[in-house]
């Protein structure tokens, strides 16, 4: 066990449910709703009957809300040597580079492939696609659509085409566990789902068997209090996976974004997300002084990468430069009248918040936005557990390493995800008959999740202190205490559960490594050091939280 990874106390192994109410048989059954699990679903439809299941409505996830849009090389002065040596940057150090090298070779594909679909994206004064830049990048690369709505088009060309296809859907339903057949190797058989009403309450509870599962369930950006994730991101792939026993890769990698807008002290909602794409049409930062914050920090300024520009605005905020210790300011005045045709859901951001963005410097903070560690797969979806597959953000297939280079992440949803269909089209796992479920179970009441957000956003953010880690873990590990087979499931209750599973294995892989790398920055040790280049595992086992792979290991 890594130094500092310490131990868990109560937490649950699965999640309530009583006998199955129902039994659904597919041949492929997809966990999620985003650009992942759809294109998985698309891809696999043609041959297999497939269901998607997502805990509310097809376009509540992440995907919907990206701004940037997909990285790719598609100008002709830009290289895939590039793009790779890009990426490889910002992962500092732990990406895999064979994995990378694959992503970025197939990612123009991926686009043609989405334009095929119908998706409709933005035209340059030539024609061809408009590109531009986000930071890490050292050429303009990022195709997008509808200005800022790039996600939107996304999820909208690939909802209509996966139910056009055929694909099933089963809306307002929870996936609480996966369940194994019997023997070994183990072999997922289904999983176990909760059917939600409209107010949350469970409806009813069964079991979907399928020769294949596909986790597509994104981040966990919800285990923070300050984020530019939706509602519905709150770890739920994460957390049945370590139910099920399955090591979690590099999870203290947590991105945060720079620049979110910044509506005062007391919001701790989903937070505007004010893209990179911004700084890489010539938005600037300042500080509460009027001071530039990324002159001098990095060669490439404002267009450094994220873990970078993220740094050094919460270094500058803690400085209190004018008295302004919690945001600073991003100047976009010289776009001009532009910016509101390039930025249009931005802009209407700004102005409900009374901000006009071609006079005013726009408040911004850093708040979580994506993770980079999670289940360790590859760009196949393939895990260590016969049947199951993960894609998206809740899938560690060693693209993004300690940090995620912009736009990499829809790129790799879609090569992923269509990846996994595709074989899938062509063989299935063999099937297994479900085993009876073991452990102790229990869930979190839900008055306790505004305390897990809080702590972790105090303690686990951009600048982590070995005392404030230690708070947290002690913090939660009494809130664990709390976890009790009595509590009534709702769907606000097993979010609960998860957000707190999710969040103390985080504290403990960001405890466990000692040293600043990526996006994981310490004050205590603020450098890379060389025998911390290795991955870190987080395993729930018996309730318990251990942490593999330190130096010495």
């Amino acid at each position: 066990m890594a130094p500092g990874g310490g131990r868990g106390t109560g937490l649950p192994m699965r999640l309530p449910a009583p006998s199955d109410e129902w039994v659904r048989d597919v041949d492929v059954v997809v966990l999620g709703s985003g650009a992942a699990g759809l294109a998985a679903a698309l891809a696999a439809r043609p041959v297999r009957e497939v269901l998607i299941v997502t805990k509310d409505v097809l376009d509540a996830g992440s995907t919907a809300w990206a701004q940037g849009g997909l990285a790719a090389v598609l100008d002709p002065g830009d290289t895939f040597a590039e793009h790779v040596r890009d990426t490889l940057e910002a992962g500092a150090g732990l990406c895999d580079e064979a994995a990378v090298t694959a992503l970025v070779h197939d990612a123009p594909t991926a686009i043609t492939y989405l334009e095929r679909l119908g998706a409709a994206f933005d035209p340059g004064h030539d024609g061809e696609r408009a590109l531009t830049r986000e930071g890490g990048h050292s050429r303009s690369r990022i195709v997008h659509a509808g200005g800022d709505r790039s996600g939107a088009e996304i999820q909208r060309t690939l909802d209509e085409n996966a139910v056009n296809a055929g694909v099933q859907v089963m809306s307002r339903a929870f996936a609480l566990d996966l369940v194994f057949g019997e023997g070994t190797p183990r072999q997922v058989a289904g999983v176990r789902i909760a059917r939600l009403a409209e107010d949350g309450s469970v409806e009813s509870t069964g079991l979907v068997t399928a020769r294949a599962v596909v986790l597509a369930t994104g981040g966990f950006g919800q285990v923070f209090a300050s984020t530019s994730n939706p509602p519905a991101v709150t770890g739920d792939g994460h957390a049945m996976a370590l139910r099920a026993g399955i090591a979690l890769r590099d999870l203290e990698f947590v991105q945060f974004h720079p620049t979110v807008l910044w509506t005062g002290p007391d919001s701790s909602e989903q937070q505007v997300l004010i893209s990179e794409a911004v700084r890489g049409e010539g938005a600037v930062l300042y500080d509460g002084a009027g001071r530039r914050v990324m002159e001098g920090a990095h060669p490439l300024e404002d267009l450094a990468p994220r873990d970078v520009v993220s740094a050094a605005i919460s270094a500058r905020m803690a400085a209190a430069p004018g008295g302004v210790d919690d945001h600073v300011f991003l100047d976009a005045t010289s776009i001009g009248p532009r910016f509101t045709e390039r930025f249009p859901f931005i802009s209407e951001a700004c102005r409900r918040a009374g901000i006009d963005p071609l006079v005013d410097r726009i408040p911004v903070a850093p708040a979580a936005h994506y993770t980079c560690g999670g289940i360790r797969s590859d760009l196949h979806g393939t895990t260590e557990i016969a049947g199951l597959y993960a894609v998206g953000e809740v899938a560690d297939t060693g693209v993004h390493g300690a940090n995620r280079l912009a736009s990499n992440s829809l790129t790799e949803s879609l090569v992923a995800g269509t990846n996994v269909g595709r074989a899938l089209s062509w063989r299935l796992p063999r099937r297994v008959e479900p085993a009876p479920s073991t452990g102790r179970e229990g869930l979190l009441p839900d008055r306790h999740r505004a305390a897990v957000r809080a702590a972790m956003s105090r303690h686990c953010g951009v600048l982590r202190t070995p005392e404030g880690l230690g708070a947290a873990i002690a913090l939660l590990d009494e809130v664990a205490s709390d976890v009790s087979a009595d509590v009534a499931p709702t769907r606000r209750s097993l979010e609960a559960t998860n957000i707190l599973t999710v969040a103390s294995a985080v504290l403990r892989a960001a405890a466990a490594r000692r040293e600043s790398r990526g996006c994981h920055r310490r004050t205590d040790v603020t450098a890379a050091l060389d025998e911390w280049l290795l991955h870190l595992d987080v395993v729930l086992s018996d309730g318990r939280l251990e942490v593999h792979g330190g130096p010495g290991a």
